[in-house]
Order: C-alpha cells, then structure tokens, then sequence
C-alpha cells in the first residue's frame, strides 16, 4: 500500500469517528431545545396558549449595579440564577435587567401590555404569572391594581410596608401570594392591603425564616422558590 493510499484511508478514518462523536454530543442549540422552560427578555415571537408565562421583576440593586451586584451586607444577588431555576420549572420566564431609575408605574403600565397580549393571543389568565421583588413587587402592586384580573397569579416578594395603606391607587386585583422574611428590616407582610381590598381576594402569606433578611430574595433558595411554583401552577 503506498502512503498516498494509507494518508487517504486514515483520513477517512478520522473523518467517520469525528462524525460518530458529533452525532452523539449535543449541540448547545440541542441542550436548549430539551431544557424545560426557557428565559426570554421580552415575550416570544409565537405566543404557545399552552405554556406557562412568568414575568420576573427584579429588585432595584440590579438597576444601579449591574447583573450580578453584591450588597456588603445582603450579598450577592444571583440573577441569572433565578431566572434559570424558575425556567427550569417548565415555566417560560420574561425578564429584563431594566435601566437605573425606571418609573415604576411606567414599567408597569409596560408589563400590563404584554399580559394584555397574552390574553389576546388565547393563553389562559391562569397560566401567566407576575412575580416581583422588592422593587419589583412594588411594581408587581401596580400591575395587579392596573391590569384588574381576578383570574392572573401574582407573587409579592419582600415588598410590602405602610405605603400601600396609604396609596389610594393600589387596588389589588388577582390570584396573589406573598412572601416575606421574618428577618427583613426593609418590608413585611401584606395580609393589611389584603383586608383593605374592596373586594374578595385569592390570597396567601408566608414567612419564612432563614435570617437573611432581605438577602434571602437574593438567591434562588427552596424557601420561596418552591411555593411561588406551586402557586402560579395552581398547586
């Protein structure tokens, strides 16, 4: 055999166990189609009525420090992380890292839109979620008192305290959860805006107690993480 041949059949030999391998290795586009949920920053292109949608609304840190901040006291605030473990629920998660010092009632106005385009595009009021926190859930607040949709699930994290008793435009509307932690020195319950409301709620109220005060938000721990997923799934 001369080594023209031998260099041609080797060849072709490396090019069949190159092509075996690729076969058998998912492809990042791959890995992604059979992740359960995905995290998008705005709504999809085609709107599927049979999925689940989550709006995450992220406290105000992220704004001011970027992605991935780190609060000397509360530490860091994993984001993507967050984003990553509601997803992982079979949940497609809308959320984006928004512009320091947005209007609160303006990016709720914004939010409210896109559930409206939701509902139009047939997905049931029961499979999209508005879920806040801190900063968020204030603007949370004002999605569920402007949209007025008995029937969308809300989750308050971290978010309430005396303002809302005084702030005639809070007119809560919907399916809401709060959760708060015991250990927060910044927000506690919201069952006082609950029983202000001017008429029935579907409402729950946990306090967990990790003594992490407002941090505990900051990451994606079971402690909140899970019942907020059973919520908005209807559990």
């Amino acid at each position: 055999m001369s080594v023209a041949s031998l260099c041609l059949k080797l060849s072709l030999l490396v090019f069949l166990l190159l092509a075996a391998c690729s076969a058998q290795e998912k492809t990042p586009a791959e890995e992604s189609s059979v992740k359960a949920g995905t995290v998008l920053k705005d709504l999809p292109a085609e709107i599927d009525p049979h999925d689940r949608y989550l709006f995450y609304l992220h406290g105000a840190i992220i704004e001011t420090q970027g992605l991935r901040p780190e609060h000397p006291r509360l530490g860091i605030y994993e984001y993507q992380a967050i984003l990553d473990s509601l997803a992982s629920k079979e949940l497609t998660v809308i959320s984006e890292a928004r512009q320091a010092g947005t209007d609160v009632a303006e990016y709720a106005r914004q939010v409210v839109g896109q559930v409206e385009t939701l509902l139009s595009a047939g997905v049931p009021p029961e499979r999209i979620s508005v879920v806040g926190h801190s900063k968020g859930g204030t603007m949370a607040i004002c999605v569920s008192s402007l949209l007025k949709n008995d029937r969308v699930n809300f989750a308050f994290l971290a978010c309430c305290g005396d303002w809302m008793l005084e702030n005639p435009a809070v007119d809560l509307h919907g399916r809401i959860l709060s959760i708060y932690e015991a250990s927060d020195d910044w927000a506690g319950p919201c069952q006082k805006a609950f029983d202000q409301a001017a008429h029935p709620l579907v409402t729950e109220e946990i306090e967990i107690q990790t003594g992490l005060g407002h941090g505990a938000f900051y990451r994606p721990i079971p402690e909140w993480v899970d019942p907020v997923v059973e919520w908005v799934k209807g559990q």
